[in-house]
């Protein structure tokens, strides 16, 4: 029987078959039965043999082998009709796989390095190329660990054929490099595996119109679209969540109810590489300890990487479209950051749970313009009434002689309050009545934003197809991460008392139950535990501590610029800058730290699945990141000037040196300084330098390494590389767990201590308006595509937000009561004020000292002054009884500052219970939709199941009318869309049967 043509490749069976794991890459015995071929573009060198089968009769159940495309000359770049499908131009790759490899003995001079070798696994029999034919390799022997991980990448290879995905790979024809693994899954394993995980498809129900009820509401929306029709990008998927396709769980068994046209796009690409993904998870590999996926091999170095293709370059020339070149054009440019974000389409290309973030960034930007608004006229307000602020005047007043206690020992000398006129002007900016109610506006803010967000969440996972994914979770909790698995089977060898190599020689079947029973106890854990509860303490005490060591250089600091004459008059403002500078630096490096030292105690925990890996490493990083940024903030509002005695009774820190006190005009303008400082500070340089920066360096890194690392090139494959090599050389995609921190970071400054800095939402607007493009940026160009993941919500990020919202509550009542002086001037207002107004609040504010009762050697060395001065504190004068103890304006005051925080903090949260009830969690049109969705089902189920049954009728009672007109109507049944056993899906919707 003649051989079929060189160029021709052996179809794919539909139905995988036991194959044998020794002769999945290595070849079999020569076969002599019938294959099926596609035409390959490009021509065969003459007197070459490409190795192929035979043809002849019917197939044999004998061993399974790939298949040697010879490649000599390779199919021409014009020949290929894309660079995302096999060589025969017809099946798509779904995934890939990569790996690094290293040969030795490679005589020069032998094989053709400078073209590859394609091995096509498609389940055909076959036979090796000839011994010492042209482009045969000679290979030296390999170490034994390159050997070991190459047998469990044949058996891993073996498996995946065995559960139906084909399979193509380059040959290792160098003496090293990097092997593309691609992976096809035809239609019969997307069909069963999306059954299996119950994926809802669009059915032939066209999509139908989500009517809003309300004629106002109606047109105030059609109002608003017409407005905002500017702003919304020019991609097919952004629709106007008024119409939905009728959805359903994919079944085999009911394949009439889709609109089935083409089998190669019926699931969408995402679709496709998840359900090759859910594939690669669950499959094992017995010789690598049994590991069960992808990941544990990953983990071992068995593969370096494995990743779903881009949709083609972002950057082609042409007017070839794709979705990752659209949403480079309509979404992750600069140029288009007014334009509203194509969440369908993100959804669409990078799964849902990216969507979701991308949906709540765009959320929290959007909710982010009113607060600014009305923080810009807050602090307008305070501009605008500055020069009407009584106290401010009072203490510029140069005619109210306020001599002031000296601010330190020896060196500084007696000073006049109205020195400190600018800094007074200056905290009316924030301390003002204003500031109060938009604390206030901000507590609701923050429950307005959480609540709407809940909202949009249900509506997203509504049109998204996400409700009743529950079972789809729990799924994901059986797959184990693979440290748990190595931690389970050192415990079992240790408890079996078996070495590894004895471990590895029993038979694998009779302890798989054991495998299933045992796990990680709390036992196990404990030392994990405790190292983690004392890495963290450690973690604080040092956070702790480096607050402390720049209060003490404050302190210092502040001592030294005292003693120069020329430096005096500047002292506050330089110890202040250089300390909150100080205080930046210090944060933005404990910020990369504690992001490594909390993925290594949540490693050392050793998590089960990677949900709890993610909720824990969540904590963790938040926890140390929320205590570093925020513990310098906290020390100045609560904190500072707290400690400092009196004069004559200081408190000193080391000897010599007083405690550091607040401002004349109050430490409401030094939180102020400092929230903004490390605000943007941590904005600009951390999540805008460090996320443009660093990868470029990585990319500049790389490409320097590749260029000097001496290696065999294909001059043709660089001129026209292939979509999984230029994939291959972007960053690995490692989660959301950084984009999501920088901004509950963020969503904490704009919070926390809003009372302070009511400009926070300002930048943080401005600010989130460049992070949407940079992260679209990143995830587009710079990142392999991440596997598309199904999920609900946010997780554990919603619980923290909800957590800092109502922790903001009560720091802003300590802000507005301890920190800022809005407390004791209502007081003396409504208290000691003679007409009712703030004339005299300065001097009510301060207490008189004797300066004879100085301590030895603290007295100002060039000043003799014998009269009583004055200092900000509420104490009793030295002639009264109990001299320089508190007054009963200090207990008044406090007993005022502790009901307010009581009253502000209960008002605020009923208020925020309140919006909570009125705005309910799933909008009426969602949650009536979806009554009305379970009725559209039936109705159209009962028309299906009619229009199959009178279909079916109709050949029975024609077949009475001659076999011609039967065989006439045999084709019409094909777009039932029931695939035969054994077929494969062509190009458009139609099948070969092998």
């Amino acid at each position: 029987r003649a051989p079929p043509r060189p160029r021709d490749i052996p179809l794919l069976p539909g139905s995988p078959r036991r194959l044998s794991p020794r002769a999945v890459v290595r070849g079999g015995q020569d076969p002599n039965h019938g294959q099926q071929y596609l035409r390959v573009p490009g021509s065969q060198a003459p007197g070459q043999d490409s190795g192929l089968p035979s043809g002849g009769g019917s197939s044999c159940s004998g061993s399974v082998i790939n298949n040697y495309l010879d490649a000599s000359e390779p199919v021409s770049s014009e020949a290929r009709l894309s660079r995302m499908h096999f060589h025969d131009n017809q099946r798509k790759v779904d995934y890939v796989l990569a790996y690094h490899y290293r040969k030795r003995g490679v005589h020069p001079g032998q094989g053709s390095p400078g073209h590859s070798l394609a091995i096509v696994s498609n389940g055909e029999t076959g036979k090796e190329p000839r011994a010492g034919g042209h482009g045969d390799i000679e290979l030296g022997p390999l170490d034994a660990l390159e050997e070991e991980r190459k047998e469990q990448r044949e058996e891993f290879e073996h498996n995946l054929m065995e559960a139906g995905l084909e399979l193509e790979k380059d040959l290792e024809n160098k003496s090293q490099g990097s092997i593309f693994v691609r992976i096809h899954a035809p239609w019969q394993v997307l069909a069963r595996e999306a059954e299996f995980l119950k994926i809802k498809v669009p059915t032939k129900k066209k999509m139908y119109e989500i009517k809003s009820e309300g004629s106002i509401a109606k047109k105030f929306n059609e109002l608003l679209q017409k407005l905002s029709s500017p702003l919304k990008p020019r991609v097919p998927e952004h629709s106007s969540n008024k119409m939905k396709n009728l959805s359903y769980p994919f079944s085999r068994e009911k394949m009439y109810l889709y609109n089935i046209q083409d089998k190669d796009t019926f699931f969408d690409n995402a679709t496709r590489s998840r359900i090759v993904h859910e594939i690669l998870k669950r499959t094992a590999c017995s010789r690598a300890n049994n590991t069960m996926g992808i990941n544990s091999l990953i983990a071992n170095n068995i593969y370096e990487a494995a990743y779903p293709l881009h949709d083609g370059e972002y950057d082609s020339p042409g007017d070839d479209m794709n979705d990752r070149k659209l949403l480079y054009q309509e979404w992750a440019r600069y140029g288009v950051f007014y334009k509203f974000q194509p969440i369908d389409l993100i959804r669409k290309y990078f799964g849902e749970k990216i969507g979701l973030y991308f949906a709540w960034l765009g959320l929290y930007t959007s909710f982010l313009i009113p607060s600014s608004v009305i923080g810009v006229i807050v602090f307008l307000y305070g501009c605008a009434t500055i020069e009407e602020d009584i106290p401010s005047k009072e203490m510029c007043d140069q005619q109210n002689a306020f001599t002031m206690c000296p601010l330190c020992d020896k060196s500084c000398d007696y000073w006049n309050l109205s020195s400190a006129c600018g800094t007074a002007k200056a905290s009316h900016l924030f301390d003002n009545p204003a500031t109060v109610f938009f604390s206030i506006f901000m507590a609701l803010w923050a429950t307005m934003f959480l609540e709407n967000w809940k909202r949009l969440q249900m509506r997203l996972g509504y049109f998204w197809d996400l409700t009743g994914i529950e079972e789809e979770e729990e799924r994901a909790q059986e797959h184990s991460r693979p440290e748990y698995e190595t931690k389970v089977r050192e415990k079992m060898l240790k408890a079996s008392g078996k070495s590894v190599v004895q471990k590895l020689g029993t038979n694998m079947t009779e302890n798989e139950d054991e495998d299933d029973e045992d796990k990680l106890t709390w036992k196990d854990r404990f030392p994990g535990y405790l190292v983690n509860f004392a890495s963290i303490l450690f973690m604080i005490a040092l956070t702790f501590s480096i607050v402390f060591g720049v209060i003490v250089y404050r302190i210092t600091t502040a001592a030294a610029l005292s003693l120069n004459k020329t430096t005096r008059s500047n002292v506050r403002v330089t110890v202040t800058a250089t300390a909150v500078i100080i205080n930046l630096v210090v944060i933005l490096i404990l910020d990369e730290i504690y992001g490594a030292v909390a993925t290594w105690l949540t490693k050392i925990e050793v998590p089960k699945t990677e949900q709890t890996f993610e909720e824990r490493l969540i904590l963790k990083a938040f926890l140390l990141k929320f205590v570093n940024a925020y513990s310098p903030i906290f020390y100045v509002a609560f904190f500072k000037g707290r400690f400092v005695g009196r004069p004559g009774s200081y408190v000193y820190v080391f000897d010599g040196y007083r405690m550091e006190e607040c401002a004349p005009g109050g430490c409401l303008m030094e939180l102020c300084i400092q929230l903004s400082i490390i605000m943007l500070g941590k904005q600009l340089i951390q999540n805008n330098i460090f996320e443009i920066g660093v990868p470029k360096l990585k990319k500049l890194f790389r490409k320097l390494k590749d260029e000097t690392e001496p290696r065999e090139t294909d001059s043709a494959h660089s001129k026209h590389p292939e979509q999984w090599d230029l994939d291959y050389s972007l960053e690995p995609y490692t989660g959301l767990t950084p984009e999501y921190m920088e901004m509950i970071i963020q969503f904490g400054f704009v919070t926390l201590f809003v009372a302070s800095f009511p400009l926070a939402p300002v930048f943080a607007l401005l600010n989130n308006v460049i992070e949407v493009r940079l992260d679209a940026k990143k995830f587009v160009t710079e990142l392999r595509r991440p596997d598309a993941v199904r999920t609900k919500d946010i997780g554990i990020w919603f619980d923290i937000l909800s957590g800092i919202g109502k922790f903001s509550v009560i720091s802003n009542a300590f802000v507005i009561a301890v920190t800022s002086d809005f407390i004791p001037r209502l007081v003396y207002q409504y208290a000691y004020s003679h007409n009712g107004t703030l004339h005299g609040f300065v001097n009510h504010t301060l207490s008189f000292f004797n300066v004879s009762q100085l301590k030895e050697g603290t007295q100002p060395e060039n000043s003799q002054f014998d009269q009583e001065v004055q200092f900000k504190d509420y104490r009793e004068p030295p002639w009264a009884p109990n001299p320089y103890e508190f007054s009963k304006q200090y207990w008044s005051i406090l007993s005022a500052r502790l009901a307010f925080v009581i009253i502000f903090q209960n008002l605020v949260m009923f208020l925020s219970v309140l919006v909570d009830w009125m705005i309910p969690d799933i909008p009426t049109d969602i949650s009536d939709q979806i009554k009305k969705e379970k009725g559209l089902l039936v109705d159209f189920f009962l028309k299906e199941e009619h229009e199959k049954l009178k279909l079916s009728d109709e050949p029975g009672q024609r077949s009475l009318g001659g076999g011609r007109h039967s065989r006439s109507r045999a084709p019409s049944s094909a777009p039932s869309g029931r695939s035969q056993p054994g077929s494969i899906a062509s190009s458009g919707s139609q099948h070969t049967n092998v």
